[in-house]
């Protein structure tokens, strides 16, 4: 039952907003898990290529470097230090840095960070950075 027509003018709103976004297809990996697939039907920029850790990866102009990792599957980027758990996205605002990756020599949050055109990423850096050096 409506309050003072509140039900009624939300539904109506509701009703405006979805009629004016466009008719979204979600596109298969092929796996069937239906886990961080791009979606069919989106204006993109530009395709453009990636490298992380040693290989390509396809990418698109706009995206964070974070949503182009897990797009390509790449869920786990870093372990920690401490516990040696695997991390990866989280918060998506740059707030908790579990996403923490190397790009051409930086630290920085895979979240933050829109993608250019051939810049070279390393996941897991603080890891292999451990294991040569040692425990202590």
């Amino acid at each position: 039952m409506p309050f003072f027509g509140i039900q009624s003018t939300r539904n109506h709103k509701l009703a405006a907003i979805s009629s004016s976004l466009p008719s979204l297809t979600a596109v298969s990996d092929g796996s069937g898990s239906g886990r961080f697939v791009r979606i069919a039907g989106i204006g993109r920029g530009r395709q453009l290529t990636i490298i992380v850790d040693g290989r390509r990866v396809e990418a698109f102009e706009g995206e964070m470097l974070g949503v182009a990792l897990a797009a390509a599957g790449q869920l786990l980027l870093r372990h920690s230090p401490s516990a040696d758990t695997a991390r990866g996205m989280f918060c998506l605002m740059g707030v908790c840095q579990e996403c923490a990756v190397m790009v051409d020599g930086a630290m920085t949050a895979a979240c933050m960070l829109p993608v250019q055109a051939g810049m070279s990423v390393e996941t897991d850096v603080l890891r292999t950075a451990i294991r040569e050096v040692g425990p202590r």
